[in-house]
């Protein structure tokens, strides 16, 4: 019996009392997500609730195994001196620090998930990196949201309380042979105990899990961001590539019913100025112009000029992002290039030559330049804008007044478009994109127009409108243009942001934005409601039809003013899988597999169908999904986006 007094005991229970302590206050934190973001991840039941809380509990471990993997060992390890109280006392230290800032991410999540509508992924680094304000933005959501820091302090204050509440005595080994022993023993069980946690199943066949494998727990994919937590969608996400190719198709059916090539014979005589706007943060829930038919009780426009300008336009009131960020908005609309998973723009992939409608009004003379009042460099434009050949870019640099800066983003509104109407057409043809700036995070408009705007019922509704009016007055200026008569002017946003109206809670209209082509030119024939299901992506091959390139063009979205009739095919991602919209279903694809069918008109996914419907058609869609994947993967991978 001597020989078992060695076992050390007394350490094991405390260190799993530790651990343990770490799976309460993830729960803790899971219930304060949802609490925060209970407006956009819909729960039915307290019953609901707990289900998904208890399978959470898989990815919070998996999260906490990489988190104190290091104190695990160092509690283990058989050095004597483990119970000594400065020992102890180092490892309080390394328990708090490391388990403080995972714990920080979850709670970051709770004001970050608003806006990105996914978990926090290594992706926000590639954000991060090319922002110099991100000290002035965290101080923004603290002081808006504080608390998010009463809660995190006062939960690590507790945490630390808990902690302390079973301490170690001292004592120092007697018989060392069977201490080494033991301890070894420990810790070879613990290590297979923790790879198999790590790895969220003990099977060698089974891959690790991820963060699709949370949406096997859900009634609606949104929930699965509930099943998740922050730490581990980080970690699971550092040093991936998702980008891979695959092969569930020949080539001629994806030359036949992807199309990746198109060429369009418009004649133009004589060529129009192309001018883009993509407006930060632009939802179509905004947009009374897109909202006229979708039966919401009791809406508000918050844009009056777009409404007005659209009656004189040729709108899409079904039309989708093909990304989640900014940049992802950009490599979109000017390259038709959507983001997956994984985002294009930060993949290894991305700095290639790229067929995009900058190379095509390159090609045709055109002088093609970038607007974005942000610092040059913010968001990745600068550097993108390069990859995709634009002879000018114009930023905060070049507007060089400095008492129109926002303090926070970029130049407001307002005084920049003024500046862009003003600046451009000096060379004609031209082609020229604006990137807005003032409706983003934090939602502050200039002092001089407070009380001008209406409130609204969230943040986003005044900058929302103050955009509006900096577009009508650039309007203003731009009419006494010589160049305005001949232009194609474009509207869409980079992606959606808040939402009010439960319409717009819905899985696939997180991705809902407007689009608009207006030009004063009667020529062009840009008047009218077309109702088909448009993107992003179908920007670019629209614009190279309008200015009549008649070469191919690599493009998966489609001209939507050309008599040649394409299937749309709708494509986006929530970040954990890939989402299509075919014929009359929706589909979402794991990267192998169809894991879920839906009715077009089940934008929310309540109601799964893949186990309950096989026909020719869906059997089709699910073919055109996995045929567009291949075709993608192997063009970014193989460097064919030319």
């Amino acid at each position: 019996m001597k020989f078992f007094k060695e076992f050390r005991k007394e350490e094991i229970f405390v260190l799993c009392y530790r651990i343990f302590l770490a799976f309460v206050f993830y729960q803790i934190a899971r219930l304060l997500f949802w609490f925060f973001n209970k407006d956009l991840i819909k729960v039915d039941s307290i019953v609901d609730y707990l289900s998904l809380a208890y399978h959470g509990i898989a990815f919070d471990l998996t999260a906490i195994l990489y988190v104190n993997a290091l104190f695990i060992l160092l509690s283990l390890i058989p050095i004597v001196i483990n119970t000594k109280s400065g020992y102890q006392k180092f490892m309080i230290w390394l328990y708090f620090i490391s388990n403080g800032i995972a714990y920080a991410m979850n709670f970051g999540d709770f004001i970050y998930y608003k806006f990105s509508q996914a978990r926090l992924t290594s992706a926000a680094f590639q954000v991060a990196k090319h922002e110099t304000n991100i000290l002035k933005v965290f101080t923004a959501s603290i002081t808006e949201h504080p608390f998010v820091i009463i809660w995190f302090v006062f939960l690590m204050a507790a945490w630390v309380f808990l902690y302390k509440r079973f301490k170690i005595d001292y004592k120092k080994p007697v018989k060392l042979i069977p201490y080494f022993i033991w301890s070894v023993v420990t810790l070879c069980i613990s290590a297979v105990l923790i790879v198999g946690g790590i790895r969220g199943d003990f099977k060698h066949s089974t891959r690790p899990i991820n963060l699709v494998d949370a949406n096997k727990f859900v009634k609606t994919p949104l929930q699965g961001n509930l099943v998740l937590n922050s730490t581990f969608s980080f970690f699971r996400t550092m040093g991936t590539n998702n980008f891979k190719e695959v092969h569930f198709v020949d080539q001629k059916f994806i030359d036949e019913n992807i199309n990746p090539y198109k060429t369009y014979d418009k004649q133009v005589q004589d060529k129009p100025n192309i001018v883009i706007f993509i407006v930060e943060s632009f939802g179509r829930e905004y947009s009374g112009a897109f909202n006229k038919d979708k039966n919401i009780k009791d809406y508000v426009s918050y844009t009056p000029f777009i409404d007005s300008l659209a009656n004189e336009s040729l709108i899409f009131p079904n039309t989708f992002a093909n990304g989640r960020q900014s940049i992802h908005g950009m490599s979109s609309i000017l390259a038709g290039i959507p983001s997956l998973m994984d985002a294009f723009t930060s993949s290894p992939y991305s700095n290639q030559k790229i067929q995009s409608i900058v190379s095509v009004c390159n090609d045709m003379g055109y002088d093609t330049s970038f607007y974005h009042g942000a610092p040059n460099g913010s968001m990745g434009f600068l550097g993108f804008g390069n990859i995709l050949g634009f002879k000018h870019y114009f930023g905060k640099d070049e507007y060089n007044h400095n008492e129109d800066f926002d303090g926070m983003w970029a130049i407001w509104d307002e005084p920049f478009l003024q500046y862009f109407a003003k600046n451009v057409g000096k060379t004609k043809p031209f082609m020229a994109t604006v990137f807005t700036a003032s409706s983003h995070h934090p939602f502050k408009i200039p002092a001089k127009y407070n009380g001008k705007f209406k409130k609204g019922n969230i943040e986003i509704h005044e900058p929302m409108q103050y955009t509006d009016y900096a577009i009508k007055e650039y309007f203003e200026t731009a009419k006494k243009q010589p160049w305005f008569k001949n232009t194609i002017f474009v509207f869409t946003g980079d992606h959606t942001n808040q939402v009010y109206y439960s319409e717009y809670e819905k899985a696939m209209n997180r991705f809902a934005v407007p689009l608009i082509f207006y030009s004063p030119n009667p020529e062009y024939q840009l008047k009218g409601v077309n109702n088909e299901l448009a993107q992003q992506i179908d920007i670019y091959p629209t614009l190279a039809d309008l200015i009549g390139y008649n070469k191919k063009i690599r493009s998966w979205g489609r001209s939507l003013v050309s008599e040649k009739k394409y299937q749309p095919l709708i494509v986006n991602s929530d970040g954990t899988s890939e989402q299509f919209i075919y014929g009359n279903y929706i589909y979402r694809f794991d990267g192998k597999n169809i894991i879920g069918i839906y009715d077009k008109s089940d934008l929310g996914f309540q109601n799964n169908l893949n186990d309950k419907i096989k026909s020719p058609e869906t059997e089709k869609g699910k073919q055109m999904a996995k045929a567009w994947y291949q075709d993608y993967m192997s063009r970014v991978i193989n460097r064919k986006l030319n």
